[in-house]
């Protein structure tokens, strides 16, 4: 993972979850991971055909933030915590192409996959701040 790496957050919302909802709920994850020591974390644009009407337009419920290496297990433990209680089934985080899953499990499952995924990005990385 380079230093300044992208990392690209889709909300996936409750059955139940209307896009207004879940643009709600992204801005709310936004403002929560701004509380971090990130660089930035703006929603998600994509480009669009060269004939479409505007040369991008925003990903419903994505976001993307740029961070260095080291605030990845941070941005997760963040994306864990404000699950809780909100109308979410997951969120899909996505650095360089690989994706981990934060749903709903039991918080030592979900720390074991955090954890994994870190290692899997970074095999270098030690494992004892994981705690």
């Amino acid at each position: 993972m380079d230093t300044g790496s992208g990392v690209f957050l889709t909300v996936v919302g409750a059955a139940d979850v209307d896009d207004d909802e879940l643009q709600e709920l992204v801005l709310s994850l936004r403002e929560h991971l701004l509380e971090l020591d990130v660089e930035d974390v703006r929603l998600r644009r994509d480009q669009l055909p060269e004939d479409a009407k505007s040369a991008e337009a925003l990903t419903l419920g994505a976001l993307v933030a740029s961070l260095a290496p080291v605030m990845l297990r941070g941005i997760l433990r963040c994306v864990e915590t404000w699950m809780q209680n909100r109308p979410v089934r997951s969120v899909r985080v996505d650095v360089d192409g690989r994706t981990i899953e934060v749903a709903a499990a039991s918080r030592d499952d979900q720390r074991r996959l955090i954890d994994a995924y870190i290692r899997a990005l970074n095999p270098a990385e030690e494992s004892d701040d994981a705690g």
